[in-house]
């Protein structure tokens, strides 16, 4: 959420941002919350003016009553009564005109870096760089599902009878391997500095609105009926939402995390072969990595962030290239993101297989995070980057470890994790 003073004086640029994101039905609140600006603050200096006249013609009441002029004093009362309501409807508008900008601001995208390339959707997402080479396997590969079945790994029929569509049963070594993957990713945080933490895997709707937009909200996130609670869709929700409202010292700073969860989504839209195997499910498993620090510091941790990934991906043997989201596929809070993706050597092509983000002061700034500095209190930049997010991990492991006999090579660094065990082979 942007600052209403930022939007107040530079509204041209903040109507050209909306522009690169190809979302110009947004366009009308720009002036639209700057004219409930105007009338804010407009009410704000007549509820002062009003206040500062009633304490006034107070101190007049109290030394006509001592001097006996009781009709003047009735008098000025009945102006203070008068003032009294005035200040009432006052503060009432008021109430209602800030709720008003609130609502709009929410829906007023970030502002994006200028280094964010200019483009509609996914499909415009510019390559940076690949990192270890494809390869091209003289051998079929089977679909990640089929290959999770012949190792007696999956069970969706299940699942299907006790949840629906979209979720699974992981079995035996192949549910081994989808834990191992993030036991590896956890300890790999650790030694990367990074402060081990399990959230709650339930939060409010305000953390929920703090977090995200509302189009995220209402694409990603189910409700529990009944109360004010939502599954998280991810733990970033729980970790910056657990600083909400809080002074930080800037001494404290940066804060840089990593977080295990579930996470649960509503996925609406997937179909067809995505539907049999474990690409978009409702429920799966995730190492994240977050965190707060000062504003100008923020670049520095995004590129340190995402290089994090790469390097885990590549010690697990799998191919990778990173992406430059270009600014129509940035969600509203987001200021730069990039997508790492995994090579598939089935289909021949690369898969998104985490994300990374700069979010500025936005999420701050809607949760009232702030920082302690000798020039006052500051809100903080946030962070956040995916560092497995399995089993779509899991799918890269299994295509990349495929052998022409059926069996999968288990990465080396994951030996550990699987007591030893190297290779997984069909039953």
């Amino acid at each position: 959420m942007l600052d209403i003073k930022f939007v107040r004086e530079h509204a041209e640029e903040v109507k050209e941002n909306i522009k690169k994101k190809f979302q110009d039905q947004k366009l009308p609140l720009v002036d639209e919350v700057i004219a409930l600006d105007k009338e804010n603050r407009a009410l704000k200096q007549r509820g002062d003016d009003l206040r500062a006249m009633r304490n006034q013609l107070s101190k007049q009441i109290g030394g006509l009553m001592k001097d006996g002029k009781k009709e003047e004093a009735e008098s000025i009362k009945k102006q203070v009564t008068s003032m009294a309501d005035e200040m009432k409807q006052v503060e009432e508008k008021e109430e209602i005109v800030s709720k008003k900008i609130k609502e709009i601001m929410m829906q007023i995208p970030n502002m994006i870096d200028i280094s964010v390339p200019i483009g509609k959707d996914d499909s415009e997402n510019v390559e940076i760089q690949k990192y270890g080479e494809p390869f091209f396997p003289d051998y079929e590969i089977p679909y990640h599902g089929d290959i999770c079945k012949s190792l007696h790994g999956l069970d969706k029929d299940s699942a299907g009878r006790t949840s629906g569509n979209g979720f699974y049963y992981l079995i035996g070594d192949v549910a081994r391997l989808h834990e191992a993957t993030i036991a590896f990713a956890r300890d790999f945080m650790i030694h990367k500095g990074f402060t081990y933490c399990i959230p709650p895997f339930m939060i409010r709707s305000d953390v929920v609105t703090g977090v995200m937009s509302f189009a995220e909200m209402d694409a990603m996130m189910y409700k529990i009926e009944g109360e004010d609670l939502y599954l998280i869709g991810t733990s970033e929700h729980s970790m910056i939402g657990k600083f909400k409202g809080q002074i930080l010292d800037e001494k404290e700073l940066p804060i840089a995390m990593t977080s295990y969860s579930p996470c649960f989504r509503k996925e609406v839209g997937a179909h067809g072969l995505e539907e049999r195997g474990l690409y978009r499910v409702h429920q799966f498993e995730k190492q994240e990595m977050v965190v707060l620090c000062k504003p100008e510091d923020a670049f520095a941790w995004y590129e340190k962030m995402w290089t994090y990934t790469v390097e885990f991906f590549r010690s697990l043997n799998v191919p990778v290239r990173t992406l430059e989201c270009c600014s129509g596929d940035l969600a509203d809070l987001k200021v730069k993101s990039c997508d790492v993706e995994a090579w598939s050597p089935r289909q021949q092509k690369y898969f998104e297989v985490g994300s990374c983000s700069t979010l500025g002061d936005a999420q701050a700034r809607r949760l009232g995070i702030r920082m302690k500095t000798e020039k006052g209190n500051q809100f903080v930049a946030t962070l956040n980057n995916t560092v497995i997010a399995s089993p779509r991990s899991m799918i890269a492991i299994l295509e990349c470890g495929y052998q022409k006999d059926g069996s999968v090579k288990i990465p080396e660094v994951l030996w550990p994790y699987m007591g030893g065990q190297t290779i997984i082979k069909p039953k």
